[in-house]
């Protein structure tokens, strides 16, 4: 829990490990998750370092199981135990390779002599389509026309007409074409033979499959009719240019009737085969989809093992690896366990040895996080991964977020729809974890379902406050407004007070009063007034600017901390104590005269109650003349002229006097270096404190010398009096009129939470209102049609479009308004060698 407030405190260690126990060591390191390698080779090629032989055989390895993958498609389902297996040894390799070479092998043969088979029973399937239509086109034109070999539109030699041609005999030529080629085909016939053929062409009724793709094609039978062996050939051309299938075709309708006897003989046989390889093709897959998904496992962690060896150095006597580790302090003896385990599994006798490094590096950041907290942190690092032991602003989000949004969308109603949803996602999150669904938006929902749980109450809580539940009150404990029972010598009665169109709850109106104050919440009466509007714009524009100072000003509280923990003096008192003069002078005396105002002023005297704005206003001014707007309280004047001149006090004292101190700091820290004998640095050092392999205590050292957002680690590097001062200056001014602009942004509360109950008031009024407007069979049908349309457009509209609208201004008020008083975000996120989130992150 402490690193949920801070960051994890980290080491950097030397670890010098045995060759041949290095793989093991760094296994067991991967299946601990706690430890992240520096690449001490980032100047080498990826292609000249040492495990780059062993990375490729991984890589063949993934590449065959992506083969066998795809080959069994969605027909077999992989087998899928509970627990990833154990990481294998590197002699395990060799026996891997072999089962998955072999198995490749088996499996491409028996695909090839599929395929082979496949392409003879289509050729043998479109000749015996051909067969029978080339019978039947004879059997049909037995008895030609007279003119048919006569004709001069074909150019085709009038057979009868001379004794050489009628001895002259027409060939023909039979074949099979795909049918969307067909009438290309058939023009570039006739225009490159003139004329002087005779085509004839049928449709085949059944569709055959592609060998290679598996596709289904349509294709068509034709026959050609010609003279001579020049057309002969420009025939053939043309049909290997269209790649169509030219078969033999014999003259006698005897022989054709044989050939198509021996082609059905021939396609059962090949049916035979065909369904006896197919099944030798299952059964390897189905062989291997009982270890595939475990092979893939295995290889996934070797390939990641050898990438992290590449990332280390090997001594001059290839004896010993040496690696670079970060890692959470407190982890230091899980890790050491880690490769003790490591080292007795790789036979070794010889221990690892950790050792401290002293470095002025900024070490990664480590929050570690639940399932519940989880989505929180996300929020926060995706504004920005913190600085190194910076205060982490999660815990505080986890309870800010939510009731800033459910004071954007207080509603009951709609806060239980999202209740129910929250809690259902939650009680059966192990089933939809186990699904891993590749929708974006749904693993967004799913992912901050707590975040949804806790919206989702305080919408109810915030509901309550406002009275408010799809735009309807709830009446619990009866209003306390009260008719007085004569008004001008007239009766006020319940049809007078209902339907009334001008009536208004006007605190000082003499037709009515107000006893006692609502015990919880907005008086439901509220619902009927006409001045509604009038009322809630005033409480909620108060309160969101109560609750964004509020806001504020915690997180300039939470600098202080930060400000501590880093012994940054020098920040408490020349930033963190003019900041909060500033704001406490002018906008906490804001929200001091907004409650003093509810507490001083009631509704009986509320027409003489100052305006809050005009005196704000006249404060900076300093006017104090306006007969019209009295004093809220004695002294007003002398009060305010005050915190008015110490709030301007504040302004020089955040500017100039830092800048004027670190270069006064630094001048003496350059003399003090000229001296000999001298080591230890005057500015102000940050200690942080590592473990050695056993367990002492190191520090090392960090110069914060120009504070917390700046500043040089080296005290060779120049100091810029200037840049400091920029610097400076743009910090004092961005912190002051943030103040302001950060203030006007808090707003945005009141005006979502307007516009949210003003959609829910609309969409009652004219969807769900129509339907009660009948009294009969109709009026229910309608009041259950309307309602369908009612619920949709709530879950659509309210739920969905305003509760991420609500979500991302809470979301800016937050990363803005909130976490820029105290926090950097500059760092970057601690990123360990992890198994689970290399597998997890490969099959996303």
């Amino acid at each position: 829990m402490v690193s949920m407030f801070r960051s994890e405190e980290m080491c950097l260690t030397q670890l010098f490990l045995q060759v041949e126990s290095a793989y093991c060591c760094v296994a067991e390191l991967g299946e601990l998750g706690l430890v992240q390698f520096r690449d001490l080779n980032a100047n080498v090629n990826s292609f000249q370092r040492k495990f780059v032989n062993e990375v490729r055989r991984c890589e063949s390895l993934e590449r065959i199981l992506r083969f066998l993958e795809s080959e069994m498609g969605d027909d077999i389902l992989l087998l899928k135990p509970e627990k990833y297996p154990e990481t294998p040894l590197p002699r395990e390799m060799i026996d891997l390779e072999a089962v998955l070479e072999k198995l490749e092998g088996e499996l491409e043969e028996a695909n090839k002599n599929l395929q082979a088979l496949r392409q003879n029973f289509l050729e043998l399937t479109e000749l015996k389509h051909l067969l029978k239509k080339t019978q039947d086109f004879f059997e049909t034109e037995t008895n030609l026309p007279d003119d048919f070999f006569n004709e001069d539109t074909s150019g085709l030699l009038e057979l009868r007409s001379s004794p050489a041609a009628v001895a002259a005999k027409l060939g023909f030529i039979a074949g099979v074409i795909k049918r969307e080629r067909m009438v290309p085909f058939e023009r570039l016939l006739w225009r490159a033979c003139r004329g002087n053929i005779y085509l004839k062409f049928s449709e085949m009724d059944t569709p055959l499959e592609d060998p290679i793709t598996k596709e289904e094609m349509k294709k068509n039978v034709f026959i050609i009719f010609y003279q001579g062996e020049q057309l002969r050939q420009k025939i053939k051309k043309i049909c290997e240019g269209f790649r169509a299938t030219v078969y033999p075709c014999p003259e006698s309708a005897g022989e054709r009737r044989e050939i198509a006897a021996g082609v059905n003989t021939r396609i059962e046989d090949l049916n035979t085969v065909i369904t006896q390889t197919e099944s030798h093709r299952q059964g390897l897959l189905k062989e291997a989809s009982a270890n595939l998904w475990s092979w893939g496992i295995k290889v996934k962690k070797m390939k990641a093992i050898y990438h992290i060896l590449n990332s280390c150095n090997i001594d001059v006597t290839q004896q010993c690896v040496i690696a670079e580790i970060w890692f959470p302090v407190v982890d230091t003896i899980n890790i050491k366990r880690a490769l003790n385990r490591g080292m007795e599994r790789s036979g070794s006798t010889i221990n690892p040895i950790l050792t401290a490094i002293h470095t002025k590096m900024s070490p990664p950041t480590f929050n570690r996080t639940n399932k519940f907290t989880a989505g929180f942190q996300t929020i926060v690092n995706s504004y920005g991964v913190g600085n190194y032991r910076e205060l982490n602003p999660a815990p505080y989000i986890i309870i800010t977020f939510p009731f800033l949004f459910a004071v954007m969308f207080g509603d009951c109603g709609h806060g239980t729809v999202m209740l129910a949803f929250a809690l259902w996602m939650i009680s059966n999150e192990k089933s939809l974890l186990a699904q891993k669904s590749d929708n974006e938006i749904w693993n967004t929902f799913f992912s901050g379902r707590y975040l949804i749980l806790l919206m989702s109450i305080f919408s109810i809580y915030t509901g309550f406050i406002y009275n408010d539940c799809f735009s309807k009150s709830f009446n619990i404990f009866g209003s306390s407004w009260r008719v007085r029972p004569m008004y001008n010598n007239g009766v006020w009665t319940d049809e007078i007070v209902h339907n009334a169109g001008i009536l208004q709850l006007n605190p000082v109106s003499p037709g009515v009063y107000s006893g006692n104050p609502y015990p919880f919440g907005i008086d439901p009466i509220w619902n009927i007034a006409n001045n509604k509007l009038t009322f809630l714009n005033s409480y909620k524009m108060k309160m969101s600017v109560v609750m964004g100072i509020s806001h504020m000003v915690f997180g300039v509280v939470l600098s202080l901390f930060n400000h501590i923990y880093f012994k940054q003096t020098i920040n408490i008192i020349l930033q963190f104590i003019p900041e909060m003069i500033f704001i406490l002078s002018l906008f906490g005396y804001l929200v001091f005269m907004i409650i003093f105002k509810w507490c001083q002023y009631d509704a009986t005297v509320a027409q003489d109650a100052p305006s809050i704005l005009i005196h704000f206003i006249n404060m900076f001014l300093f006017s104090y003349n306006d007969k019209t707007n009295l004093p809220l309280y004695e002294h007003q004047q002398e009060v305010q002229t005050f915190l008015v001149i110490f709030a301007l006090i504040s302004i020089p004292w955040m500017l100039l006097i830092k800048p004027f101190i670190l270069r006064a700091r630094h001048q003496r820290a350059q003399r003090m270096l000229v001296s000999p004998g001298l080591s230890e640095s005057p500015t102000g050092d940050i200690e942080v404190e590592i473990i050695e392999s056993n367990c002492s205590k190191k520090t090392v050292q960090e110069d914060h010398s120009a504070g917390e957002h700046g500043g040089h680690n080296d005290h060779e590097e120049e100091f810029n009096f200037g840049d400091i001062f920029v610097h400076q200056a743009i910090h004092t001014i961005e912190y002051c009129l943030g103040c302001i602009s950060n203030t006007a942004s808090y707003l945005r509360l009141w005006a979502l939470s307007l516009a949210h109950a003003q959609l829910s008031e609309v969409l009652w009024g004219q969807v769900m209102i129509n339907g009660f407007q009948f009294s009969n069979r109709i009026g229910l049908i309608a009041v259950f049609i309307l309602f369908a349309i009612f619920a949709v457009l709530t879950v659509a509209i309210l739920l969905i479009m305003e509760g991420l609208s609500a979500f991302l201004h809470a979301l800016r008020l937050h990363w803005v308004e909130f976490q820029n008083k105290f926090y950097i975000g500059s760092g970057y996120a601690f990123t360990p060698f992890s198994f689970k989130a290399i597998i997890e992150r490969t099959d996303e």
